[in-house]
């Protein structure tokens, strides 16, 4: 029994239970002198298969006369302290539930409106006297169950599941319904479920989404509302919101564009915004802006639930989003907005435009960028090199897209924050698209940030043959083309270097530029490898590697938590560096040693925490901190810790205004 309850997270509901105990409901300490002790909540847990108990002790400044009175105040103490040892039943209605105080929630629905609302559910885990309380005794059926059960029963019908777009369904359909128990599932089981709600699975899901529709969530914005944003925003029911991630659908992981049915994508980044990141469901909001799109396919299917019309294109287009900005700056002016999936002519422009006078980021531009140089600086580590040596690499990006330029200009930006000039840098890199090595040649063609990294020398270069002449130590692959790093382009590179750095980080997985196995086999075993999408252990020679997924997850959740605790006016570079510097140091040596280069996703959360301490305290280094002041704060993890959204069930009371 009692494996079981620590193995079921009953150490994590005992700090819960105190975290709660000791908070009002704006989540501020309401008694700073409730403590924790974890040698003594670890030796409070009964053997008994009838209860288990939890300790909670609690101390308090006094001024003593005496030795005699001090000794004698804390043996008084002591004896209280045992009278505060709960059993916790594991029968009936409080089965594996604390009666300890929890600050109640308020909530302007009763009745089979709060059964409705996925934010207020709970299901069948509502206690008896909150059936009465809030006016819907007889709506649910009589046993009372808890979140424990609840949760079992969803990973049961999950597990009994062969598709992983099936089991996208019922956990979507699960989030529609009981919004607390889906981040709790997410938290407790991060790496087998982020693969079902993200990718791969969300590429299949978004080609899905007209056909799967079932319940609104989010907003859209198209050319028809031109001139009512300001007032639309106003239709969001929650006040306060800290982060929105917006797609206009064109270019949708590596399958293209699909629209308005790319709203899965701003779902599925802000479920891991609350799981991974703490922030909570209320404060986040998914948006499209349906433009329209170029898909003939979704132009002519009778289910499509976006705009019907081509694309819209120039200051159309740009008008359309600049209205959204101003409308959701207006109405919640500290708010993050995450570019998401914009195609590649228009996301640096976006950029650009918003990021200095709005608190912006682009996930495929930076956040990948970030995600890529943690690893990188990881797999340095990996290969024993000095992290400051980064820029000695000869580095071939595959992709000349927003993604591979992004990544090559955090790289870049690593390299001068290293101390390198910034021509040094430049010239550690051969960016190849389709038509070859950059060259000056293209100048007319390529972007302002493109030509940042011609080559003067053999533009037009195909890829095979700029690994054969600048034998290269690192490979990274964003090109959305499965298989383009051929057996010869891979035998190549371990040839010119005796660990080479493999990340082929297109995604979903057929769109991977070459698999795990492939790279291993390849390579005899030497290289170091990381992946856009997941891949299972690769055993070889009596070895196993253990191939880590590059997934943007491990940075935004993280860097948006920070920037919105600390007030921040802008996502600097200095913010994506410190955010990588911090990923990449949460690797172990021993996953180094077995070829790691990224933290297993079951500490997610612990990694979004110290991402997020990083990037306030460049928040408050740039002088940005606009919420914070570092002066006044003495443990900068303790706070982040406590400003995060932790999924647990907690009272609900109906608010109602009284009048004397």
């Amino acid at each position: 029994m009692i494996s079981q309850l620590r193995s079921g997270g009953m150490n994590t509901v005992f700090q819960r239970v105190v975290s709660l105990a000791a908070r009002n409901t704006r989540g501020r300490l309401t008694n700073p002198n409730i403590a924790i002790s974890a040698s003594n909540a670890t030796a409070a847990f009964s053997s008994s298969t009838s209860s288990t108990r939890y300790y909670i002790a609690t101390s308090r400044n006094r001024t003593f006369s005496s030795s005699s009175d001090k000794d004698a105040n804390f043996d008084s103490s002591s004896q209280l302290q045992d009278q505060l040892i709960e059993n916790i039943s594991t029968e009936g209605e409080w089965a594996y539930c604390s009666r300890q105080f929890m600050a109640p929630l308020q909530v302007p629905v009763r009745g089979s409106d709060i059964l409705n609302n996925p934010l207020y559910n709970k299901g069948t885990a509502f206690k008896s006297g909150e059936r009465d309380r809030l006016r819907f005794r007889g709506l649910l059926p009589p046993r009372r169950t808890n979140m424990r059960v609840q949760k079992d029963r969803i990973l049961h019908a999950i597990r009994s599941e062969d598709s992983d777009i099936r089991k996208n369904i019922i956990l979507e359909d699960l989030h529609d319904r009981n919004e607390t128990l889906y981040h709790r599932i997410l938290v407790d089981h991060m790496e087998e479920m982020a693969p079902l709600i993200y990718t791969p699975t969300v590429g299949q899901a978004c080609k899905e989404y007209g056909i799967r529709f079932r319940r609104p969530r989010g907003m859209y914005f198209t050319e028809d509302d031109r001139g009512h944003m300001a007032a639309m925003v106003y239709n969001w029911p929650h006040k306060d919101v800290h982060v929105i991630c917006v797609t206009d659908g064109s270019r949708i992981l590596g399958l293209g564009d699909l629209g308005a049915n790319g709203m899965g994508i701003p779902i599925g980044k802000l479920s891991l915004y609350c799981a991974a990141g703490g922030i909570a469901p209320h404060r986040v909001l998914p948006v499209v802006i349906d433009a329209g799109t170029d898909n003939e396919e979704l132009l002519q299917d009778d289910f499509y639930l976006g705009v019907q019309k081509k694309r819209l294109r120039g200051a159309e287009y740009y008008q359309l989003v600049d209205e959204f900005m101003q409308a959701v700056r207006h109405r919640w002016p500290n708010v993050l907005v995450q570019f998401e999936d914009f195609s590649s002519d228009k996301a640096q422009i976006l950029l650009n435009h918003y990021r200095y006078d709005h608190l912006c980021f682009n996930d495929d531009i930076q956040g990948t960028g970030a995600t890529t140089l943690a690893g990188v600086l990881g797999a340095l580590r990996a290969r024993g090199d000095n992290v400051n040596d980064l820029g000695k690499q000869r580095i071939v990006i595959a992709g000349a897209g927003s993604a591979g330029i992004g990544v090559a200009q955090v790289l870049m930006q690593a390299m001068i924050e290293q101390g390198r000039t910034p021509q040094e840098a430049r010239d550690c890199f051969y960016v190849v698209d389709a038509s070859g090595l950059l060259g000056v040649g293209d100048h007319d063609k390529l972007s302002r940030e493109q030509r940042d990294f011609m080559r003067k020398e053999d533009g037009g270069m195909p890829l095979d043959q700029v690994v054969k002449k600048y034998q290269p130590t690192m490979l990274l692959g964003m090109t959305g083309v499965g298989g383009l790093f051929k057996e010869e382009i891979i035998r190549d590179m371990a040839t010119n270097c005796e660990k080479p750095i493999i990340f082929p980080l297109s995604n979903p997985t057929i769109k991977a530029e070459c698999t795990a196995e492939q790279a291993f086999e390849w390579t005899n075993g030497k290289c170091i490898f990381a992946s856009g999408s997941p891949f299972a252990p690769v055993s070889m020679n009596s070895k196993t590697f253990y191939p880590t997924q590059c997934n943007n997850m491990y940075i935004f959740p993280g860097l948006g938590l920070g920037a919105t605790l600390s007030g921040a006016k802008c996502v600097s570079d200095k913010m994506l560096y410190v955010a990588a510097e911090a990923l990449a140091n949460f690797v172990s040596e021993k996953e180094l040693q077995e070829g790691k280069v990224f933290p297993p996703l079951s500490k997610i959360r612990d990694v979004s925490r110290s991402v997020a301490v990083a990037v306030i305290e460049q928040a408050i280094k740039e002088g940005q901190a606009s919420k914070l002041n570092g002066d006044k704060i003495h443990d900068l993890e303790a706070f982040v810790h406590k400003k995060m959204y932790d999924p647990v069930y907690v009272p609900l009371v109906e608010k109602r205004e009284i009048s004397i």
